[in-house]
């Protein structure tokens, strides 16, 4: 199997459908071989290289119109060492196709994120994570990771080997190299007993230290014009087995949670004024349930309504200040909010340009509906979460640039030092990386 070239200037886009770019010509190698050839030609012919996994970022991070590297040939499991309790896998694997290969061989990633169709470089790079009291995001479980840097050369990274790279290639932006593999830590399959029910907004931020200290896995959804919430609760669970019926199942999550959620969409697209009234019905049609699966079938849902996404990290202590200031913005402003905002936490980490690196943090997601108007909600919750020192998810809308990030990431320099030393000539640049790394 060789390289394929693509024709040139066929549109790339991503899922979210707010970015579009136009490559001089598309790569898809079959081998970590034939992907260094593919950067080496690139370098030669003066074109700029990006490496593209499936487009769920909605930042221009993976836009480019030199050389666009497509990984789908790049899949599958290297190897699984049951010593180490690692497992190897190629970069362009879909979180979906790992996650299933795991439980077949009776193992399991420690957390991940509520979405799994990415692959595993993509979610990696970006900062994907999920929801966890001690346990962190997709990349903190990274145990070594392999990359093809701008002179073609094929280098590996652990905490013992090339240290300095692995702090920070981890969630690498893409601009380090072009991931290829990635080492991660598994466990032993077990078992989480999900409990979701609704809760009002007040009592949510208020107890929210004692929910998050007694749980997993704790996150829940705020409905804009309501006073409620959906709580989450994740924890590990002795079993029996008890996955949620298939008729439940697909009542909520595929029925009411896109089928139903995706009209209500169009609807108030089409007629905002309904917005506030779908929201209170929304938010009162999911019930209470109780339900005992594998991590995958528990912490990952499918989501088919598009949408257009922000995210913020701020600082664990300041959430309960955050969501009560984005409320009240709500409120008064006029603006009509037809997605939940999703709140959820993690622990400090060690990776350089995390959004947690050194701080317990809490995420606000905030969400449009595809196609409506999302700057004023945007422009006004982005407001409040800098004035909390929040930090963006590298893949989800912000406006932030490299100044900013030289403010809340005590390490930024570390970063654009080691990239200044791996990759001199800026073949992995694009417009998104001049702006938040400097040029």
């Amino acid at each position: 199997m060789s390289t394929t070239y693509s024709a040139r200037n066929s549109t790339w886009r991503n899922w979210g459908g707010n970015v579009s770019a136009r490559p001089a010509r598309e790569v898809t190698p079959a081998s970590v071989e034939e992907l260094a050839a593919a950067v080496r030609r690139a370098a030669e012919d003066g074109l700029k290289v990006k490496a593209v996994g499936t487009g769920h970022s909605f930042t221009s991070i993976a836009a480019t119109d030199g050389v666009l590297i497509r990984p789908q040939l790049l899949t599958g499991i290297r190897g699984i060492d049951r010593e180490a309790m690692t497992v190897t896998v190629e970069a362009g694997t879909p979180l979906r196709r790992l996650n299933a290969a795991l439980a077949r061989e009776g193992l399991s990633l420690t957390n991940m994120g509520d979405i799994m169709e990415q692959t595993v470089s993509g979610a990696t790079s970006t900062g994907t994570h999920g929801t966890g009291r001690e346990s962190a995001s997709i990349a903190a479980q990274i145990k070594g990771l392999e990359l093809v840097t701008a002179d073609g050369s094929v280098l590996t990274c652990s905490a013992e080997e090339n240290p300095e790279v692995f702090a920070a290639a981890r969630i690498g932006l893409g601009a380090l190299g072009v991931v290829t593999a990635i080492t991660f830590a598994v466990e032993p399959l077990f078992l989480l007993t999900a409990r979701e029910e609704p809760m009002p907004f007040d009592r949510v931020v208020a107890e929210f230290d004692q929910l998050w200290a007694e749980n997993e896995h704790f996150e829940f959804y705020w409905f804009p014009h309501t006073g409620n919430t959906n709580t989450k609760r994740n924890n590990r669970s002795a079993g029996p087995e008890q996955p949620m019926g298939r008729l439940a199942g697909w009542f909520e999550d595929e029925f009411l949670s896109n089928g139903v959620f995706q009209v209500a969409q169009w609807v108030g697209r089409a007629a905002p004024a309904t917005v506030p009234a779908i929201a209170r019905i929304s938010s009162r049609a999911l019930s209470a349930r109780t339900y005992t699966d594998i991590p995958y079938e528990v912490f990952t849902s499918p989501r088919r309504v598009r949408f257009v996404e922000m995210e913020y990290a701020v600082p664990r202590a300041a959430l309960a200040d955050t969501l009560r200031e984005l409320k009240t913005m709500v409120d008064r402003s006029g603006l009509r909010v037809s997605f939940p905002v999703e709140v959820r936490t993690a622990p400090a980490d060690d990776i350089t340009l995390s959004t947690a690196s050194g701080r317990d943090s809490a995420y606000i997601a905030v969400h449009m509906f595809r196609g409506t108007p999302y700057q004023a909600y945007f422009t006004a919750a982005e407001r409040i979460f800098t004035a909390h020192e929040g930090r963006p998810h590298w893949g989800k809308v912000h406006t932030r640039d490299a100044a900013y990030f030289s403010g809340v990431y005590p390490r930024f320099a570390e970063f654009t030092a080691l990239r200044d030393r791996l990759d001199p000539e800026r073949l992995f640049q694009n417009d998104y990386l001049r702006r938040i790394l400097g040029a």
